[in-house]
């Protein structure tokens, strides 16, 4: 079985983990040396996770209770959670499935005087043009935050140059994962000082905790090998086992009701000694190879299949959706030839405030009922790519082709290769 599921980490860099966990750090200067791999310092400021420098941003801002955040209307969760613990709105913002940018009249449209941010978030490995969002954005004095935890391509890009945040994410099934680490790269250096200021007032995470955390992930990557996880996989189905349910649960960073309580500590030593490590070796060909299969795997899809992200002028291709009218029939039929593809994934859409129903993401919820996420991992030889298009060819009555099944729909763009290359 070909797997959906893995974590970009080497046994080289566990072995660093567990030689970690019994070395006392100067945290201080290891989060210099994770601020110094990025192309300006000085604005990048290291934190245990996305949620927690997220949590700690809404602090910083101070915004007043009753603030409206615009946001990509796909997101985790917790984001938007975060967002309601503070006394804030959140208002989605539907998106152009060509490369899944907020649409800028639903963004127009949501604006109000009480708006006060933007969270624009780089889906599925896409990287986006931020020039018109942030055109308007800067007409209505909003803060601009950018989510770059999809879309991690090296430690050249810190983000946009007229973005005021942006947000980096290590966790456990990002590019180059640390199993846990958030990098925030702040352009105004009195809020990133009181960013810093409130940090410092959290405990430490423990070692004990941090133990417990890398345990658990490096079990989670020995299981992702094939062998193993085929087991897994056949037993799971014939007891009737919801393995998506499980995976997706047992991958969460911060579970369980305090969540919240558990996202607000300084990171320890080894996690961010992890994290300088895995920026330092950044392996940029690996992530050049990732791009190029999922380059190979659009042009072997059936002409005319419908891709969330496929018309994105940059992508990294961190994931593969597509769209299904039957997403359980097809990924049945990908599992009997050996494919594992998932319905299942940690975004949400975000339901719009219950005075302003016409803002609904209609777009971004009909694409989501809808998406299947295809393997393309690391081990899968280019052959397998495209026996995977051809198994999907065969259920093209089951994929989205029709362009006005969904507005707006975006077929895949017949990329250029000499699939006899690489």
């Amino acid at each position: 079985m070909w797997l959906r599921m893995g974590f970009d980490i080497g046994w080289a860099d566990v072995a660093f983990g567990v030689r970690s966990l019994w070395t006392r750090f100067d945290r201080a200067a290891l989060a210099r040396r994770v601020a110094e791999c990025w192309p300006r310092p000085e604005r990048m400021f290291p934190c245990l996770s996305v949620r927690t420098g997220y949590d700690l941003l809404w602090k910083s801002l101070e915004l007043p209770e009753g603030s409206e955040v615009l946001m990509s209307a796909l997101t985790i969760p917790d984001m938007v959670r975060i967002v309601k613990h503070h006394q804030l709105v959140p208002v989605p913002v539907d998106l152009d499935l060509d490369d899944m940018a907020p649409n800028l009249d639903s963004l127009r449209r949501a604006i109000t005087p009480a708006t006060r941010a933007i969270v624009v978030a780089h889906l599925f490995g896409t990287h986006l043009g931020l020039d018109p969002i942030i055109k308007i954005a800067r007409e209505h004095k909003l803060t601009i935050i950018e989510d770059y935890a999809q879309g991690f391509d090296g430690c050249h890009y810190d983000g946009h140059a007229e973005a005021d945040v942006t947000m980096f994410s290590f966790g456990p099934i990002k590019t180059i994962t640390a199993f846990g680490g958030g990098v925030f790269c702040v352009r105004n250096a009195e809020l990133l000082e009181r960013m810093q200021s409130l940090e410092k007032l959290y405990p430490v995470q423990t070692y004990w905790s941090y133990l417990k955390r890398f345990t658990k992930y490096t079990i989670l990557t020995a299981m992702a090998c094939r062998p193993l996880c085929d087991v897994i996989l056949t037993v799971s189905r014939a007891a009737g086992w919801d393995y998506d349910h499980w995976i997706n649960t047992v991958a969460r960073a911060f579970p369980g009701p305090r969540w919240l309580e558990r996202l607000r500590y300084q990171p320890s030593g080894p996690l961010l000694a992890l994290l300088e490590r895995r920026l330092r070796t950044c392996d940029t060909a690996a992530i050049a190879a990732r791009t190029l299969r999922g380059r190979r795997l659009a042009q072997a899809m059936p002409p005319g299949a419908v891709c969330p992200g496929g018309k994105a002028s940059e992508h990294t291709y961190w994931v593969f959706p597509v769209l299904a009218h039957d997403p359980a029939r097809v990924i049945a039929e990908l599992a009997g030839a050996g494919f594992d593809a998932t319905q299942g994934s940690s975004l949400r859409v975000i339901d719009p405030p219950e005075d302003r129903p016409g803002l609904d993401p209609c777009v971004a919820r009909e694409a989501l009922a809808g998406m299947v996420f295809l393997p393309m991992g690391p081990a899968m030889p280019r052959r397998e790519l495209e026996r995977m298009g051809r198994v999907l060819g065969r259920l093209a009555d089951d994929l989205v082709m029709d362009p006005d099944a969904v507005e707006p729909l975006i077929v895949f763009p017949r990329v250029v290769l000499d699939l006899r290359s690489g």
